[in-house]
């Protein structure tokens, strides 16, 4: 796969993520609307910093997309965690592994670049 392909890909991965925790987060109380609403927020931020990032073929960018993900991570372990049991363990698992798919195909983009 070149890294236009692999750019391409990134995009469609990760929407195959949102569309899967997207109704989970929205099942989330009201009462948690502040991390729910800051989630959501980041995580549509997330396609943008990929599209700036395949559009000026930047490597900053790419680490600006990269951590970005980290903090979509941080957010699921939140949700998830024991104490608060926003999300599933069963959605934590499925989001967290469709979120490393793209974080993969991010990193051998980096790579490349």
């Amino acid at each position: 796969m070149n890294n236009r392909e692999s750019q391409l890909v990134i995009v469609e991965k990760y929407e195959e993520f949102v569309n899967y925790i997207y109704p989970c987060i929205q099942n989330i109380a009201r009462r948690h609307g502040i991390a729910k609403e800051e989630f959501l927020k980041i995580m549509f931020l997330q396609v943008e910093l990929f599209y700036k990032a395949i559009k000026s073929d930047s490597k900053v960018r790419l680490y600006e997309a990269d951590s970005n993900l980290a903090t979509i991570r941080f957010y699921l372990r939140f949700f998830a965690d024991k104490n608060r049991k926003l999300i599933t363990q069963k959605q934590h698992q499925t989001a967290s592994i469709k979120l490393a798919e793209v974080g993969k195909i991010l990193g051998s983009i980096i790579k490349g670049k």
